[in-house]
């Protein structure tokens, strides 16, 4: 069994992005459900790579799929909170990232709750892996931790 550690600090992310929560993002039990949290990070991830011109979802010829995700929570959240995302890089491989996400409630510090994915970078049409170009590395570089 892998020892669970405390959560991260946003002083540990390299970039951040601002999400409101959803009045539908609360389960009966009054907190936002955990599939709310993986929305957040694709969004969050997905926002930035569009941001910065390395993912065209409408017609670039290469896009990312996810190929492995998970999650850990540290803290509830709740509709109305206003959620940061901070992103930071892991690992850059020749056509695959690991992101790992923080999510940060309201104003606070720590990480309400910390997940990874991974991206795979493949030709839109073929669904193959292919590498990286000079633009996805200089936006991803940066984020290296």
């Amino acid at each position: 069994m892998t020892e669970r550690t405390g959560p991260s600090g946003r002083s540990g992310y390299k970039v951040f992005r601002t999400i409101g929560t959803r009045w539908s993002d609360n389960d009966t039990y009054g907190h936002m459900n955990n599939v709310v949290h993986y929305s957040l990070f694709d969004s969050a991830v997905n926002g930035f790579l569009i941001e910065n011109g390395v993912l065209d979802i409408r017609g670039g010829p290469e896009i990312f799929l996810v190929v492995e995700t998970g999650c850990r929570y540290h803290a509830e959240m709740t509709f109305p909170d206003v959620v940061t995302a901070g992103i930071r890089v892991a690992r850059l491989g020749s056509s695959s990232v690991r992101y790992e996400i923080g999510l940060f409630r309201n104003d606070e510090d720590i990480a309400a709750a910390e997940g990874f994915f991974i991206h795979v970078n493949v030709d839109r049409m073929a669904r193959r892996p292919v590498p990286f170009g000079h633009a996805a590395r200089r936006v991803l570089e940066p984020l290296m931790v």
